[in-house]
């Protein structure tokens, strides 16, 4: 992970990208986003009991899984892998690994993304789970932009994993007086689904939480339920 962090390429490749999320609009998707990205990508297989070098691809993964929006936003996770593909054979990594790492980010997005494997959940669930008021660029509470206000409300986010149970949960704390919670799940719910099918590949359960309510619970036989019938209908 150093290794690849200090590389010169990267730092350009992140700098750029995001450069160009923000004359775009968007939040931010540079240093700060790939690092906790990366960390808590890590966290999960770590904590969950993957071997120590799986855990580390996971965060390699979760640290270049958006350089791809220096070309465009969309399909950025294709264009993610395309651009790391030469700097991780210069780095020396062995090309099984390398081909691991590239479909991680390339089905890291919940509008074409699935992932098959438990570098690929981890990333899905560290990158979804970054919602925080510290990615929004221009500190407006009255902006009109709904993700923006959203990120602005989240005043801190965090995940749990408990490998007993093995679940993992999204603890999030909004301040309902800058946005509210029907607001984070407009724009969230597509992407916490992908969480909770990413979290049944690693055979963990995805929860989240906000400010103290859980709104992905457990049924009788143990199994998630969901926020609606529809939602439910998609894992049938």
């Amino acid at each position: 992970m150093e290794t690849v962090r200090k590389d010169e390429r990267v730092k350009l490749m992140l700098a750029a990208a995001d450069r160009q999320m923000e004359m775009m609009g968007y939040t931010e998707h540079g240093i700060r986003h790939a690092s906790i990205v990366g960390k808590w990508a890590r966290q999960i297989l770590s904590d969950l009991g993957y071997p120590d070098r799986t855990a580390e691809m996971a965060a390699i993964s979760g640290y270049l899984h958006d350089i791809g929006n220096l070309v465009s936003r969309n399909y950025h996770g294709h264009s993610s892998a395309a651009l790391a593909y030469p700097v991780l054979l210069d780095l020396g990594f062995p090309y099984e690994e390398v081909y691991i790492i590239l479909g991680a980010l390339g089905n890291h997005e919940d509008e074409d993304g699935i992932p098959t494997s438990p570098i690929d959940a981890a990333v899905v669930i560290a990158d979804k789970s970054d919602v925080h008021r510290s990615r929004v660029r221009e500190w407006d509470p009255l902006t009109s932009d709904i993700h923006d206000r959203v990120n602005l409300a989240v005043t801190s986010s965090k995940i749990h994993i408990d490998p007993q149970k093995m679940t993992i949960t999204l603890e999030i704390e909004i301040d309902t007086t800058l946005s509210s919670v029907m607001d984070y799940l407009h724009i969230f719910l597509d992407r916490m689904d992908m969480c909770y099918s990413a979290g049944q590949l690693i055979n963990a359960q995805f929860q989240l939480v906000i400010n103290g309510v859980k709104l992905y619970k457990e049924d009788a036989s143990g199994n998630n339920e969901k926020f609606t019938e529809k939602d439910k209908a998609k894992h049938k």
